[in-house]
């Protein structure tokens, strides 16, 4: 019997959500001088930034406590967060709502960093740069001496793959009996890049996203059928006003109650944005033995 329960212990576990927020104020967001005199990585919070970042942390508590619900007690919290100054006090703050029996571990984690503009950064310059950047899409522009967001996507999809490795081999130390919550504490493109990467959204359907503001948070819990969504936790409204589309919002309401082996059977949006119209069968679009008949008669015959 002891060897059944280790046996069933080391079976990875789904966590029940991943929660991507960004960062508080920084003295960046509040004046952009600020980043022709600071390492953008060295950018600190406002005191209004750390104010929000704690009465976040009181509603991260909230959303994965959901004491309102019939969930387990034995709730656990993981956070990644990105090394820049202004992510890592945004933590800081957030850990004055949670006791340590609750957090499990923390990992610094350099791949969900802020897209990197260059250096110091030229005020004049940035804003000629930024305009341009709208010309020429705001996805593939890289910045001098900087990243583009395809870029940024890049190194976020290696680290989906460790995140998926870690939950597959048990790294986050996760006992199955307790609710595991992984909660990244990022960017504001970051967190875009990731859900496209996860939702497999277009480069199209990304750049109709709206940024998150600071200490703003996604919530994306894990359906019944394996799936995870942001329909669960977030209202229609809301996802809306994130920028996603109508094809968008019935995928998340799908993948809420879908089961995760059925999603390419059962999403066709997915097909219908790459291409301008399919037949629904072969039936439809003729004879499929009568089209290659006729190609075979018009290839000229050799010796």
């Amino acid at each position: 019997m002891q060897q059944q329960n280790c046996k069933r212990r080391l079976q990875p576990v789904l966590p029940k959500r991943i929660i991507l927020m960004r960062h508080g104020e920084s003295e960046g967001n509040l004046d952009h001088a600020a980043y022709t005199t600071t390492p953008d990585n060295k950018i600190p919070l406002t005191q209004e930034g750390l104010a929000q970042a704690r009465l976040a942390g009181a509603e991260l508590h909230r959303v994965v406590s959901d004491t309102t619900g019939a969930d387990s007690p034995n709730w656990r919290i993981y956070f990644y967060v990105s090394p820049y100054e202004r992510t890592r006090s945004t933590l800081c703050q957030i850990g004055r709502s949670f006791s340590r029996t609750r957090i499990i571990g923390v990992r610094e984690e350099c791949r969900i960093r802020e897209q990197d503009f260059g250096n110091f950064q030229e005020q004049d310059r940035m804003k000629a740069t930024k305009e341009t950047r709208e010309q020429f899409g705001r996805f593939f522009y890289r910045f001098p001496e900087g990243e583009s967001a395809a870029d940024v996507y890049d190194r976020v999809s290696s680290f989906l793959e460790s995140l998926w490795r870690d939950i597959d081999m048990n790294r986050l130390r996760h006992d199955p009996c307790h609710d595991l919550n992984l909660i990244i504490i990022s960017h504001g493109l970051a967190s875009r890049v990731f859900l496209m990467k996860w939702f497999k959204w277009t480069v199209e359907q990304f750049e109709l996203l709206i940024n998150l503001g600071n200490c703003e948070f996604r919530v994306m819990q894990l359906g019944k059928g394996g799936e995870y969504s942001l329909a669960i936790h977030h209202t229609e409204e809301e996802l809306q006003e994130w920028g996603l589309s109508p094809e968008m919002i019935a995928d998340q309401k799908w993948r809420a109650r879908a089961n995760r082996v059925d999603w390419t059977e059962r999403c066709p949006w997915y097909l219908d944005s790459f291409f301008d119209q399919l037949a629904e069968s072969e039936e439809d679009n003729g004879d499929s033995d009568d089209i290659w008949h006729e190609t075979d008669e018009k290839i000229p015959q050799t010796n």
